[in-house]
């Protein structure tokens, strides 16, 4: 149905059922758990109020899960999007200032009407642009960036920068301000979360907690972690000790508003929004689509840009900053148990109830804390076995994602992500331009051509038979011709020239270009041009060319047809 394409949510809620809502509404509890701390770490990461994390994990939430694909994904605030977000605002205003916050909320909703765009105009194959491998480069130097980021709020120093270097140096500035305390609290917080990740799933199954629960309650165990360092700070006064803590946090729900930001704003965030929205995208659907797989479900790029597109509008009108599909909560969603979409609304419900009730909670948590739980949180995404494997399978793979990560850690995620996309396209045209060019013979006893470097096939000295292993356009058109001029150089007797052109999706006008400038090439050396196995779609463009009316030699069916009539001709 159309209404259900728009609105996804159509299609499970009219089969729902008590037993799926028993599933989803255990799921939502866990992942409520587990988003409480993570919502106010990365609103930390980002620079915003915390109060500002938990508003921008109610109403994306909630949109997701009308205009979304996934029953899996779990939207909100997450690391890497924090960080940029933090990144990009940190040139136009000063942290903890209105302004800030307004180019926050500017950042979400410029995200938001770009996704939406980008669905609308069915860009979901924007993914298949960029490198997955340097993409993985670029999250892995982010997660040390964000890690290093974090250990001023472990040792109780002040600290600035947005890479490695400039960290480095600031925390080094500012060592004499280290106090013990804060350190031995963040130190114990990410302690605990470490052993937790490895040992909390064994542990409840001691207790005879189901499996598949047990590994869902083992990663809620920064809620823990919240709960004993704000019970310490409170009982033994370590605020006095020179412990920051996170203070006063406004209970309440978010006010919406919508107010259209300046266009000086709007042109100095539009790149930033760009990026985030990009990176955000290809995390999500990620996710998204591992999560799919395990289920048979579908995940459809197209409305997922929708779905994550609303749900940064929702954000931004809800007071908050982008927001994405996490790896991290998607997962304990997953293996909780969530069915549908609705396990996202009732976590929204949930983190609505914490906004009304649990801030004044809050006001002992050490800022320590958040930055344990930011700290243990990215070391998930610190992956440098990307590095190994692909030097043992692609070497122009490794050096883009070595690159990539050097770039990212010595300049910062701006510089970091617009050269993992630069070198994403890069990458794509560097092989295009180069296309596989098998010179074919024909295998006898069959009517199958393969390439004569590979395989024992019967050639003619006359006749030269090529096959490009990619569609023709302008990027590798003057690599094709080369190639066949170079053979003809190299073996003066050619007299036939045949393109196969079965791997052959489409040629544009420069290739085309290229085949007429060519053939009277060929023409004044007494060399016929044919082709064989050329597909419906681009013979018609050929066609309407005009280009076969001065076409020196002709167009065969099959490769085995042109063989036969050439060599016998010949």
């Amino acid at each position: 149905m159309i209404v259900e394409r728009f609105f996804p949510a159509l299609s499970w809620l009219k089969s729902y059922n008590r037993v799926q809502f028993g599933q989803d509404a255990t799921a939502a509890f866990i992942v409520t758990m587990l988003l409480i701390p993570q919502s106010l770490a990365y609103a930390m990461l980002a620079g915003v109020p915390p109060e500002v994390g938990l508003y921008s994990s109610i109403l994306p939430l909630v949109l997701y899960a009308i205009f979304g694909t996934s029953s899996s994904l779990s939207v909100g605030p997450v690391a890497v999007a924090s960080l940029m977000t933090a990144t990009s605002l940190a040139v136009i205003a000063e942290q903890g200032s209105a302004s800030y916050l307004t180019g926050a909320i500017t950042l979400a909703l410029l995200s938001g009407a770009m996704l939406v765009t980008m669905g609308v105009m069915k860009l979901g194959m924007i993914t298949n642009l960029l490198s997955h491998s340097v993409i993985s480069g670029f999250i892995s130097a982010s997660g040390i960036i964000i890690a290093l980021s974090q250990l001023k709020h472990i040792f109780g120093i002040q600290a600035h920068g947005d890479n490695v270097v400039t960290q480095s140096l600031s925390m080094l500035e500012n060592i004499s301000q280290f106090n013990p305390m804060t350190f031995v609290v963040g130190l114990s917080v990410v302690t605990f979360l470490l052993l937790a990740r490895r040992y909390a799933k064994s542990f409840f199954i001691m207790l005879k907690v189901p499996e598949t629960y047990a590994a869902s309650l083992a990663k809620t165990a920064p809620i823990l972690g919240v709960l004993s360092s704000l019970a310490l700070v409170y009982v033994y006064d370590l605020q006095a000790q020179g412990v920051a803590i996170t203070g006063t946090i406004p209970a309440g729900l978010p006010h919406l508003s919508l107010s259209l930001p300046s266009f000086e704003l709007i042109k100095s965030l539009a790149l930033p929004a760009l990026m985030i929205s990009i990176i955000g995208y290809v995390e999500s659907i990620s996710v998204g689509k591992t999560l799919g797989a395990k289920r048979q479900e579908k995940v459809k790029p197209n409305q997922e840009l929708i779905g994550l597109g609303t749900a940064n509008i929702a954000s931004g009108i809800s007071g908050g900053f982008p927001v994405t599909g996490g790896f991290s909560r998607s997962v304990v969603n997953f293996d909780a148990g969530a069915v549908t979409q609705l396990a996202g609304i009732m976590t929204a419900i949930g983190i609505m109830i914490a906004s009304l009730v649990l801030t004044p909670i809050l006001y002992f948590l050490p800022k320590a804390t958040l930055a344990a739980t930011i700290i243990v949180a990215v070391t998930t995404l610190i992956d440098f076995s990307i590095l190994k494997k692909t030097w043992a399978f692609s070497r122009s793979d490794f050096y883009a994602v070595l690159a990539t990560i050097v770039i990212t850690l010595l300049m910062g995620v701006e510089v970091g992500v617009a050269s993992g996309v630069g070198l994403s396209i890069l990458l794509h045209l560097s092989r295009t331009s180069r296309p596989h060019v098998a010179e074919i013979g024909l295998i006898e006893g069959t009517e199958h051509f393969r390439n004569v470097k590979r395989y024992e096939v019967k050639t003619s000295p006359n006749l030269l038979c090529l096959r490009p292993d990619e569609s023709l356009f302008f990027v590798n058109a003057a690599f094709l011709e080369d190639s066949i001029l170079d053979s003809i150089n190299h073996r003066p007797d050619i007299a036939d020239v045949v393109i196969q052109c079965s791997a052959v999706n489409e040629i544009d006008f420069s290739a085309l270009e290229m085949l007429e400038a060519l053939n009277n090439q060929l023409k004044t050396l007494h060399i016929k041009l044919s082709f064989s196995e050329v597909k419906g779609p681009v013979m018609d463009h050929l066609e309407c060319s005009g280009f076969l009316q001065h076409l020196s030699g002709k167009v065969y069916l099959t490769q085995y047809q042109a063989f036969n009539d050439l060599v016998k001709n010949s």
